[in-house]
């Protein structure tokens, strides 16, 4: 503990707005892993009661069920089953779920992008630092005497050597958690194309076998 204190106190004031952006990058990563966890949760849950309901072609059952339930998939198919109920085109389905489906995209994806943000302004606060520091190591050896140069000088870099190094170790971790939260997000985008493309083809089995 006592190296971590010192080593962010070496680090000059640069250090305080990369804490700053890694605590942000750090609450934005919880809650985002949080929401997409209960999503992928809910709406497996969801699937798994309601699939074999359409491929039953009970598709009063499975209205009832999908309006009773506020996961992402009910969403999507509430609006699909309302049009089967009304039209039974397959290309009418099919739109509103799309449509739906452009809905819940944006809402999956909200704040992720400010990860990959966040990582580029804490390696451009270590850039800072760094050159800040290399600007007082050598405005502090031009007025110092030989004997305190080199003692400045170290002093100096040292301060801009940690402060690029917090930067950088704030960066990464952020981008990865970035890629980590993009593939989740585009997983359970997938899984939701994949549920539309099944239940309309449930929807069209059991509405050419009516006609």
């Amino acid at each position: 503990m006592h190296t971590i204190v010192r080593f962010f106190q070496m680090g000059g004031f640069f250090m305080f707005p990369i804490l700053l952006v890694l605590s942000a990058g750090i609450a934005i990563s919880v809650e985002r892993w949080i929401h997409l966890s209960r999503v992928k949760k809910e709406n497996r849950e969801m699937w798994e009661e309601v699939h074999p309901v359409l491929a039953q072609g009970d598709f009063d059952k499975a209205r009832e069920l999908v309006y009773e339930d506020n996961s992402a998939i009910a969403q999507m198919l509430s609006m699909g089953l309302a049009r089967q109920g009304a039209v039974r085109r397959r290309e009418d389905i099919e739109i509103a779920m799309e449509e739906s489906l452009m809905e819940i995209i944006p809402q999956l994806e909200k704040r992720t992008p400010y990860l990959a943000l966040l990582s580029n302004i804490a390696t451009l606060f270590g850039l800072l630092g760094t050159i800040m520091g290399l600007i007082t190591a050598f405005t502090a050896v031009a007025s110092a005497s030989p004997a305190e140069k080199a003692a400045l000088l170290a002093a100096s870099i040292s301060e801009a050597m940690n402060c690029t190094a917090f930067g950088l170790m704030s960066a990464i971790p952020l981008l990865l958690i970035h890629a980590r939260l993009s593939s989740t997000t585009g997983e359970i985008v997938g899984s939701l194309e994949m549920v539309s493309v099944k239940a309309l083809n449930s929807i069209s089995t059991f509405s050419k076998r009516a006609y």
